[in-house]
């Protein structure tokens, strides 16, 4: 069965680097707003007999899900044999629990409202914290790729003695599991959030690791609260400028220029949302889980 990629906009970037390394083309379509603000969607290649996989990280993802939902339809209709998303930032998912009363757990009506019109999802370490498995909140088949092994690479190849430090105890897992795969110590902190914007962070001893270069990693940096309050406690226990390393790099308002200002040397995300940050590369496994899927779907 041929594959065709269709990049939703903004995702033209990784598009053609899937598509380079899948051997699949790149199909033209048409996305626009009629004047009164509705969607318009048109495809201009032929999807007939094909599987469609649409390309669209789900950052700001409300003004993407309309596009992406008449994308698929439309595909279907023209005679597609599936369409796969591949969204390597999921949206939602730290709404898991009901925080307050009247809430709604948001994270299983974005996973219903998805496997409503895509037959299949790829992601990258979405936020499963209090959910075990995307099968829990997705009714179509998914697959979760993980970025520990690409960034303990980046760690290894680029940063002088380094040792990981986690955000908080949530983090420890997949902290540890780039620590063990880059042959480097880590340690964790503790976190206390008061509010969105108010958090608190204890830092464990780290008098031992005063001639290490800090390596801050988290998996999605947000508005940076942790990550800045964290490179004070360093500065102030004498270690060195602190590298941040994300996987999405969603920085709400001003928080790229934010931590900037902290006590950093550097900021490097992988390309999960397009960013000026991004250093870390991860195509190549996001073609080879997406070729698998579609194979099994």
């Amino acid at each position: 069965m041929k594959t065709i990629l269709f990049s939703l906009p903004g995702n033209q970037e990784l598009t053609a680097q899937l598509a380079k390394k899948m051997n699949a083309e790149i199909g033209e379509c048409k996305l626009r707003k009629f004047p009164d603000g509705e969607s318009y969607t048109r495809i201009l290649s032929d999807v007939k007999g094909k599987c469609v996989v649409m390309v669209c990280t789900l950052h700001e993802p409300d003004e993407k899900l309309l596009p992406l939902y008449f994308l698929s339809h439309t595909a279907k209709s023209l005679g597609a044999m599936c369409t796969c998303l591949v969204a390597p930032y999921l949206a939602y998912m730290r709404q898991d629990k009901v925080f307050h009363e009247g809430e709604g757990v948001t994270s299983t009506f974005f996973g219903k409202l998805i496997s409503g019109f895509a037959d299949s999802i790829t992601t990258i370490d979405p936020h499963l914290h209090r959910i075990s498995s995307l099968g829990e909140v997705y009714d179509i088949p998914n697959r979760v790729i993980h970025a520990a092994d690409a960034i303990s690479k980046y760690i290894k190849e680029n940063i002088h003695n380094p040792v990981l430090i986690g955000p908080d105890s949530e983090s420890e897992q997949w902290v540890s599991d780039v620590a063990k795969k880059a042959g480097v110590p880590f340690t964790v902190l503790q976190k206390v959030r008061h509010g969105d914007r108010d958090v608190e962070v204890s830092v464990p001893d780290v008098e031992k690791y005063k001639d290490c270069t800090p390596v801050l990693v988290d998996d999605i940096i947000s508005t940076a609260r942790t990550m800045i309050e964290t490179t004070e406690h360093l500065k102030n226990a004498g270690m060195k400028p602190a590298i941040c390393i994300g996987i999405h790099a969603v920085f709400s308002g001003n928080a790229y220029q934010d931590l900037w200002d902290a006590y950093v040397e550097n900021i490097i995300t992988c390309n999960t949302i397009p960013h000026q940050s991004n250093g870390i590369d991860l195509s190549d496994i996001i073609a080879k889980e997406v070729t698998e899927l579609m194979h099994h779907t």
